[in-house]
């Protein structure tokens, strides 16, 4: 990651970890979902042409062979399409050995955007989306405040792949605590089905401080945190139940996960039980609590 100057904090997908970044937008422009306090510090703007212009010139002139670009903050997708493509345009411009340009999207982004658009702004060079579905359970969807429906997910989810983009979502392992585990799990892995991302991350929660109390009053009602056998039961039912249309590469080893897990589904599901079964029956080989972090 090459160091400008950013608007900390900064976040970025564990898989951009050698990309260039540009901050496009600033902040999160719903900054609602409970679990998530990546930018409750920051007002949600999007930053003038002429700065971001700025940056792409400098970047260019010195990392000219430069293949992948991530572009932040939380709202890429929020921006107005003529914009975005001016943005998209002067980085294809400027960086001729480009292999991917991607950016987090939010379902309801993706959702105000026609198919047209979509498709245009992935003709012009935006690749990849990291979407997040954290469950597929309505109720909880409405209790962690993620703003979206399980219908608008996949949605969202399906107009982005038949736009041509490639999907990377994640979901969130304990997120309905003890009572909803089993809800939570099988419907998270019919929507996980339903749209057969690309990619799919499975992280696990993580109430940092910063969000504890707002998380337990939309809870509305006692959460109880799970502990990691019981996460492990929330994987292996995951793994389980998801039949997807297409292959997806799966993906466990997020620093909140338990242990580093990880294959392509269909193909490697009963590897990847059997690893979680064996973890169940040794829980000595997990990752110390101490090292976790979401």
């Amino acid at each position: 990651m090459i160091e400008l100057g950013y608007d900390y904090p900064l976040y970025r997908p564990p898989s951009e970890a050698n990309s260039i970044i540009f901050q496009v937008t600033l902040g999160c422009s719903f900054n609602k979902c409970s679990f998530c306090n990546m930018y409750r510090t920051k007002e949600y703007s999007e930053r003038p042409w002429e700065e971001i212009k700025s940056e792409i010139d400098v970047v260019s002139k010195s990392f000219p062979q430069t293949e992948r670009i991530f572009l932040a903050d939380g709202d890429a997708i929020n921006l107005d399409s003529e914009k975005l493509i001016q943005i998209l345009d002067y980085i294809k411009e400027n960086f001729p050995n480009l292999k991917r340009i991607s950016c987090y999207a939010m379902p309801k982004n993706l959702l105000q955007k026609s198919p047209d658009e979509l498709k245009l702004l992935n003709s012009k060079g935006l690749d990849m989306l990291y979407i997040g579905i954290e469950t597929g359970n309505d109720l909880l969807l409405k209790k962690i405040t993620k703003g979206a429906t399980s219908k608008s997910i996949i949605d969202a989810c399906n107009r982005a792949k038949k736009s041509g983009f490639i999907i990377s979502c994640m979901i969130i392992l304990g997120i309905g605590g003890k009572k909803y585990s089993k809800d939570h799990i099988t419907e998270t892995a019919r929507v996980v089905s339903d749209v057969s991302p690309n990619f799919l991350a499975a992280l696990t929660l993580i109430i940092e401080d910063g969000v504890y109390d707002e998380f337990m009053k939309k809870f509305n009602e006692p959460f109880e945190t799970l502990d990691d056998t019981i996460i492990l039961d929330e994987l292996e039912l995951l793994l389980i139940n998801i039949n997807p249309i297409s292959p997806i590469v799966f993906r466990a080893n997020h620093a909140s996960n338990v242990y580093s897990i990880g294959g392509n589904l269909p193909e490697d599901k009963e590897k990847m039980l059997a690893l979680v079964r064996s973890l169940k029956e040794h829980p000595e080989l997990l990752k110390p609590k101490v090292l976790r972090r979401f």
